[in-house]
């Protein structure tokens, strides 16, 4: 498999490539760059650059040429030993070799292919029962793309309709000046009204019906060559509707709507600035010019879900530029690749969080001006983060004045009219996908962020009630394919999801799109070419239910291990989902994060560092659970992972704005500090190992009992041990490669609040396993463990040298199969290797460091099958940690100690398949 280097920070690895080695991923074997110790970059430097880049020279030279095409900087390679940050070892900033603008092109139109829309049957031939639907949609589909093609002048004509309708620069008879359209088939007249006529409409400002129903009007320059409607001034449209009713509307093409301090309604404005920034320039009065390429598309998504208002510390509405300020860096530092921003879109109901928009094409005025959301983006790219949009093409408000709803006087311009126009739960109106305005509309609405501001892509919410006509309400899915192809289905809607794929993907080839389907769908996330929707990820959204579910039901004991790794796993193959363990679902809408059902009050009184304040068993049993969830969702739950702000480090109960307290976890006296580093550590483990993506992933063991699961994603293999009292000694795990293994990560690092029973550092002493007679003395390295100290670990299996006892936090009531860390075959003086990579219990995820990637012991596997694999090793698994283990070759035990370092992750420089 050829390597494919990132836009930005891989390159580096090209320019200091060393012999190319192949290492096993999921019995795939890859091409990958194994980097050198500081040590030996120093002494063979200019050697070894120069002996192994002449093979792979004709390779970069193209690459060299992409990059400046593209007018990128080569950036050099990032040095081990050298004084860089982690954010720019891990994350570096595209540098413009020349200050140009951004040109993007548009790619052409895939033609659709020769088939009868059953080429997804391919994946899952439980769908040739639905055989008949897929022909009729596929047939609808072709359809709607011919006649686009026939009466539109083309797909990329037809999805523009944002530079026809509304307000827009132009000319007439040669004459420059504003053109205002608008769609209206049930209405008598419309006129333009706002600030520049002081809101009376003359007998030259009332727009001219067409035989469409579209109102057209032009307003011509003033003699001296300034716009009749000045930049960021008033504008509403006066229509007369069918009854002979007069009203006020904005113009559904607004593209910025502004709302008073004293009014409660908001006015369109006309925003058009008259001159044109240099790229990157932020002024008020230019427009803003992009100077920074898109992001590669990512192998995997690491999504921070955010809210631009609520990102504030403060109790107030945050703004674009302050997102800018202060949120990118600390996204960018956290190891997120992508960010996905709900409440763009205008809405004039801020609580509803952006899901009642209002004005589709506005970006919302609440936290500044369409060239600062413009800004903020193209700084995003800057530091490689891909923008994802939460996009609401399922329903609108029902505000009439400054909405969508009644705008010509009837309740089917847009939408369904009657009951079938109404969503009785949500209380907003639904969309008529197939009226050919409405598609016009939407399909233009989604071309309009990804062109006008580089957005990268979408989060579609509410598809699910979108494809069925029961919306999802009241209706469970079994499985049953009737249930998802047939009378239920609003097969006008599916169209409309597998046009807009169709769209998007073809002229974007980067774009990203995510579907919030609860349903399942069969070919959901297959592309349209084949006859699926075309969807890239489905939130898997059962998997947050399941844990609320775990934590409001069950005690600790209880808690059903095949039904966890049931939920994790329980997706189609071969489309990807995206999986959370909670969003802002959870977070904001009307239920509690992870993090208040495991500690509740406590976390008001009792979220004291060591040292700091009394210590307190809830957090520690919150802590240490909270990072294990986190870890097995993003190893077995999805091929991407999300997360909302703030919950990644519990953020503090605060009602007022709804704000992020930020505060909480800079703060070195708060245990908030060990559950944001922990966070932090598992993003950039994803980084190195690209695990996520990997195609190799197998669930060995699911023990109800011993409350253990033991995973494979990619190279690494996962040990949870989620039972509250009980840690076991020579702990047997399977796994699929006969190789020496460290401990890579461990939720008991120190640094991670743990204990350090399991710890990554090194020692000089050898882990001791007892073996049954026909297996080898051989051992195994931990790369992480959530035992290191710096993760409130013990640090009972440690990675530096310590004369530390070991902490207990277990009771003396254990089973046969488990024992107190009174006394472990690991210790140094019964000869122990006291070696562990990574775990859940480092001291810097809250843990007691009883496993720590600073033991720095080697574990290799043998031939002795266990769990339905074909090798196995014996681990220490103590009680509420998960311990990551990784090949040897990959791990340094000491690499936190480096500048350029990820606090409790101990991998080898960018780790062995390194990608932004």
């Amino acid at each position: 498999m050829k390597l494919n280097f990132s836009q930005r920070g891989s390159f580096a690895g090209v320019k200091e490539l060393l012999p190319r080695h192949f290492v096993k991923l999921g019995g795939v074997k890859r091409n990958v760059v194994v980097r050198s110790s500081p040590l030996d970059t120093l002494k063979r430097e200019n050697d070894a650059l120069k002996g192994t880049i002449e093979g792979a020279k004709v390779e970069i030279e193209m690459l060299e040429k992409e990059l400046k095409a593209a007018g990128l900087d080569i950036p050099a390679p990032p040095r081990p030993d050298s004084k860089i940050c982690p954010e720019d070892y891990w994350t570096p900033m595209i540098n413009l070799s020349k200050g140009g603008e951004l040109v993007e092109t548009v790619s052409a139109l895939t033609p659709i292919p020769a088939h009868d829309g059953t080429e997804c049957f391919k994946w899952d031939n439980y769908m040739t029962s639905s055989t008949e639907h897929f022909k009729h949609r596929w047939d609808l589909f072709k359809r709607m793309r011919h006649a686009i093609d026939v009466n539109e002048g083309g797909m990329d004509k037809f999805t523009q309709g944002y530079k026809h309708f509304g307000l827009n620069r132009g000319e007439k008879d040669g004459k420059k000046g504003i053109w205002y359209r608008e769609w209206a088939p049930a209405a008598k007249s419309i006129a333009l009204v706002g600030e520049f006529n002081d809101w009376k409409p003359t007998d030259t400002q009332w727009a001219v019906k067409n035989d469409y129903g579209v109102f057209e009007l032009f307003l011509a320059d003033k003699a001296d060559g300034t716009s009749t409607i000045p930049h960021r001034t008033k504008v509403k449209c006066r229509v007369e509707t069918s009854t002979g009713k007069w009203c006020e509307r904005l113009p559904a093409w607004i593209k910025w709507a502004t709302q008073e301090w004293n009014e409660i309604q908001f006015n369109g404005v006309y925003y058009c600035p008259p001159e044109k920034g240099a790229p990157g320039e932020i002024n008020d009065a230019k427009s803003y010019t992009f100077k920074y390429p898109r992001p590669q598309k990512p192998r995997a998504l690491r999504i921070y879900e955010c809210h631009i208002g609520m990102s504030s510390e403060e109790p107030k509405i945050n703004s674009y530029i302050e997102f800018r300020r202060d949120m990118l860096p600390r996204i960018r530092k956290a190891g997120y690749n992508a960010i996905q921003i709900m409440a763009v879109q205008e809405h004039a109901y801020y609580g509803s969080f952006g899901y009642h928009v209002t004005n589709f094409f506005a970006a919302s005025s609440r936290f500044g001006t369409p060239d600062e959301l413009k800004a903020m983006i193209d700084e995003a790219h800057r530091m490689g983060i891909v923008v994802l949009m939460d996009i609401v093409h399922s329903h609108a408000s029902k505000n009439t004045d400054d909405g969508l709803n009644m705008f010509d006087g009837t309740d089917s311009q847009y939408f369904h009219g009657g009951e079938r126009g109404d969503h009785w739960m949500w209380d907003s109106r639904l969309f008529n996908y197939g009226n050919w305005e409405l598609l016009r509309f939407l399909l233009s609405n989604a071309r309009w962020w990804i062109d006008e501001y580089k957005f990268d892509g979408y989060r579609f919410d509410g598809v699910t009630s979108m494809m069925y006509h029961h919306h999802g309400l009241n209706f469970t899915f079994t499985g049953n394919y009737k249930e998802y192809f047939g009378m239920n289905t609003d097969t006008d809607a599916v169209v409309y999801l597998m046009l807009v794929n169709n769209m998007l993907h073809d002229f974007f080839p980067s774009v990203i799109t995510i579907g919030e389907d609860v349903s399942g769908m069969p070919a959901f996330c297959r592309p349209w070419q084949e006859g699926g929707v075309g969807f890239d990820y489905r939130l898997q959204m059962a998997i947050a239910d399941k844990w609320i579910e775990t934590l409001k039901t069950k005690d600790d004991e209880a808690w059903d291990m095949t039904e966890i790794c049931h939920t994790m796993t329980n997706r189609r193959q071969n489309e990807a989902c995206v999986g959370y363990a909670e969003s802002h679902d959870q977070s904001i809408v009307g239920d509690k994060t992870i993090a208040f059902w495991l500690m509740d009050k406590a976390m008001y009184d009792c979220m004291a560092a060591p040292g700091y304040g009394n210590q307190n068993s809830v957090v520690d049993r919150g802590i240490a659970l909270h990072k294990m969830i986190r870890a097995v969702t993003i190893a077995l739950g999805g091929e991407s992972y999300l997360n909302f702000m703030g919950n990644e480090f519990g953020n503090g109960g605060s009602l007022e704005k709804c704000r992020r307290r930020w505060d909480l976890c800079d703060d070195e006296k708060l245990r908030y500090k060990t559950m944001l580093a922990y966070d932090r550590a598992l993003m950039h483990l994803d980084k190195g190992f690209g695990f996520q993506s990997a195609p190799h992933i197998w669930v060995s063991r699911q023990d109800s009992r011993d409350s253990v699961i033991v995973c494979e994603r990619g190279d690494l293999v996962f040990v949870f041990n989620f039972h509250p009292t009980n840690s076991y000694t020579n702990y047997r795990v399977g796994c699929k490669d006969r190789i020496p293994y460290k401990v890579v990560l461990t939720s008991d690092e120190e640094v991670f609040g743990g204990y350090k029973n399991v710890a990554k550092e090194p020692t000089n002493q050898p882990i001791h396993q007892h073996q049954p007679a026909n297996l080898n003395a051989r051992s195994l390295q931990v790369v992480l463990s959530s035992d290191e100290e710096m993760f409130r670990g013990y640090k009972n299996v440690a990675k530096e040298p310590a004369n530390q006892p070991i902490h207990q936090h277990q009771p003396t009531n254990l089973s046969a199969r488990s024992s107190q860390v009174v006394l472990s075959s690991d210790e140094v003086v019964f000869g122990g290797y006291k070696n562990v990579v990574l775990s859940s219990d480092e001291e810097v995820f809250g843990g007691y460091k009883n496993v720590t990637k600073e033991s720095n012991v080697t574990f290799t596997a043998e031939d002795f099958g266990h769990d339905g694999r074909p090798h196995s090793f014996l681990v220490y698994a103590p009680s509420r940690t998960v311990v990551i283990y990784a090949p040897s070759s990959t791990c340094d035990p000491t690499a936190d100690c480096k500048p350029q370092g990820i606090p409790g992750l101990g991998v080898k420089g960018l780790g062995p398949y390194y990608a932004c």
